[in-house]
């Protein structure tokens, strides 16, 4: 597996303003950390933006996607409101993450906690060349459903 260099700055001098992790060997996602000073209250429907205390410097060709945990999807129906997000190769502020609770009680962020994953991804930038006719396919402009639901 191809590893890159991703410099990472704590904006915050905390023994306890944990870095981003593997959880396992096979891992593609690193765990990130809310770093709040006090528990933060996410209502029902609610959405909240949630710090981490960190900032990244991501080679240029790079991006970090964020990414929810299937653990809290699944036992408490959090979210992130624009997953995946992104992070540019030049993008230098703090990471904020927006979590949203889809479930049916309110959720608590406490300081430390694993709140979403980040993903180091390989991009490329596209050159648009305006044309009159796009080339043809099977598919055509067949769009949302347009194969069934079996």
């Amino acid at each position: 597996m191809k590893k890159i260099i991703v410099k990472i700055k704590r904006l915050y001098e905390d023994s306890e303003l944990l870095l981003p992790s593997y959880q396992s060997e096979g891992s593609s996602g690193l765990d990130i950390r809310a770093y709040v000073k006090a528990p933060q209250r996410i209502e029902p429907g609610g959405i909240k933006l949630i710090p981490t205390g960190l900032a990244i410097s991501i080679p240029q060709g790079y991006e970090a996607q964020i990414r929810p945990r299937s653990g809290l999807a699944l036992k408490h129906g959090i979210g992130l409101a624009n997953s995946p997000g992104t992070i540019d190769s030049d993008y230098r502020g703090e990471i904020g993450l927006i979590m949203v609770n889809w479930g049916s009680e309110p959720f608590f962020v406490k300081k430390g906690d694993r709140i979403a994953q980040m993903v180091i991804s390989r991009v490329c930038q596209g050159e648009f060349i305006e044309v009159r006719d796009l080339d043809t396919t099977v598919r055509g402009n067949g769009g949302f459903g347009h194969t069934g639901i079996e």
